[in-house]
């Protein structure tokens, strides 16, 4: 029996129990939706003539920030912008939204963009656990978005997320997503339990399967650019973090313009890789061909695995290769023998930065 069909094996590995987290995720989804209909925005936040809205968050902070602006490329007035550095854009100012996104609520980073953002006169609402964030924005009687602690940031995404959705209708950006969400979670849950969850054995178990795959391999992610941009990095992510594998992505059609040449070598290498393409049915037709004829050229060298998104919405089909990739990482981290939620040298690093303070 492989580690992926015994549970108390997997267990064994997981010593940290990232099992539970990426099981009750639509349970998350659910409750961070209910957090950001029950938040209160400020009447002068509403229909304020805004040119912008600014996220500044980074890592598992961040995400949820991408997948927000890829979500409403379509239905959204005013770009949005997601910073992931100390200082912010010029363009910054009385008429930005700023939303400031850190779990922990010390990313340095954020505190320093939050910092800029205040003086710059924007709007601000914050998004956090707690941490020096909080205690800055009750000081400046900033609103805040409270969300649970306990989980490692890149177990939140749910709360990074769904969170926003209500408050955004609420602002006026966008029509009511409730019922999307509904079913984007139930959809979740049902994909859980009839193709990708731990009780679904490996030979009929679509991320199990993937995870076989790759394994021992450099992954790299595509995806079109529409929609799925930010998909392709939170496969990224999770892949890096949760099975400690290096990983890449890029995207369609901009990658036929130059990684496209790239596949020609090293030879001896392009055994050792494996492609992932997300695949959605809001491609442009253009870029349905383009994915063809690339995975069919690399095809002929490397491994190349196609996933397909699956729900009733747009937003059920996003997550349903979200939480296709949580699970492959998941599973992938087992495989390789490895607890899916330390992450030693994020820990070391800041604990180094820490000292040059």
């Amino acid at each position: 029996m492989t580690i992926l069909d015994d549970i108390n094996g997997m267990k064994g590995v997981d010593k940290s129990n990232m099992f539970d987290l990426i099981v009750n995720f639509p349970e998350q989804c659910a409750r961070a939706y209910s957090i950001g209909a029950d938040f209160h925005v400020p009447q002068s936040y509403v229909g304020a003539g805004y040119k912008n809205i600014v996220f500044s968050g980074l890592g598992g902070s961040a995400i949820g920030a991408d997948l927000m602006r890829s979500y409403l490329i379509d239905d959204i007035k005013i770009p949005i912008y997601v910073s992931r550095d100390y200082t912010l854009p010029r363009f910054v100012g009385k008429d930005t939204l700023f939303l400031a996104c850190s779990y922990s609520g010390d990313t340095e980073e954020t505190l320093s963009s939050y910092a800029e953002a205040k003086e710059k006169g924007a709007r601000i609402i914050v998004i956090s656990s707690g941490g020096k964030l909080e205690v800055l924005a009750k000081e400046d009687k900033i609103p805040v978005i409270y969300i649970p602690k306990g989980h490692p940031p890149r177990t939140a995404l749910g709360y990074s997320f769904f969170s926003w959705l209500d408050v955004f209708y609420k602002i006026g950006f966008i029509s009511d997503r409730g019922k999307d969400a509904e079913e984007a979670i139930a959809d979740m849950k049902d994909l859980m339990d009839r193709a990708i969850g731990p009780g679904v054995p490996a030979d009929r178990n679509e991320a199990k399967k993937i995870a076989g795959q790759i394994c021992g391999k450099y992954v790299i992610i595509y995806g079109a650019n529409k929609h799925l941009d930010s998909v392709t990095l939170r496969w990224r992510g999770q892949i890096e973090e949760n099975a400690k594998t290096l990983a890449s992505t890029h995207v369609f059609p901009e990658l036929n313009h130059n990684e496209t040449v790239g596949w020609e070598g090293p030879k001896a290498l392009l055994k050792d890789f494996a492609v992932v393409l997300l695949r959605d049915e809001s491609e442009h037709p253009r870029v349905t061909k383009r994915i063809e004829i690339t995975g069919a050229m690399i095809g002929k060298d490397s491994k190349v695995i196609e996933v397909r998104s699956k729900g009733r919405n747009l937003l059920s089909r996003m997550f349903s290769l979200i939480y296709t990739g949580d699970f492959v990482s998941y599973y992938l981290a087992l495989l390789n023998g490895i607890d899916p939620t330390p992450v030693e040298r994020i820990a070391s690093l800041k604990k180094e930065l820490s000292k040059l303070r």
